[in-house]
């Protein structure tokens, strides 16, 4: 475990290198609120594809769970992530391009879900329970998949425009 740690620390050390870490990373820009977001070449549309063709740093993942509130042993295989590729990429200091984009689709309903619910701990609960509008299932469970993350952001829609579900 110690070693996991050094290596936590010496990526986020490289990451946050010639990056304004009071703006943060890519989860971070995602979790904030709208009037929080700055938009900045590294944001963009092709800017984010480009880092996700890369994969994103391992930070990004600990960003995301920090910013759920999730223990890393619950996030990752929602992520699709074993523990032993957890930690080859802990190594190697980068996701691969697929989980990349499965953390950028996490960050994205979990900025959404604090837009329309107006706190991230309120956001954080209602990802986290059952939700009668996906039949039951819990947001984050559902969301797994890219079908289930789409739904997921049509009723967070539906609730932002007070459409009963």
């Amino acid at each position: 475990m110690r070693i996991e740690e050094n290596i936590v620390r010496e990526v986020a050390a490289t990451y946050r290198s010639g990056v304004d870490t009071r703006r943060g990373g890519v989860v971070a820009y995602l979790v904030q609120g709208p009037e929080e977001r700055r938009v900045s070449r590294e944001f963009t549309t092709a800017g984010l594809i480009q880092s996700l063709k890369c994969g994103l740093p391992v930070q990004e993942l600990h960003d995301l769970r920090s910013s759920l509130d999730l223990p890393m042993e619950r996030l990752v295989p929602m992520l699709g992530i074993s523990k032993a590729t957890l930690h080859r990429r802990m190594a190697a200091g980068r996701l691969d391009p697929a989980e990349s984009d499965r953390v950028v689709r996490f960050a994205r309903l979990l900025g959404k879900a604090v837009e329309v619910m107006e706190s991230r701990e309120n956001a954080r609960a209602w990802l986290s329970a059952p939700q009668r509008g996906l039949g039951g299932a819990v947001p984050l469970e559902y969301a797994e998949t890219e079908v289930g993350a789409r739904e997921v952001e049509d009723l967070l829609g539906r609730i932002e425009y007070g459409v009963y579900s």
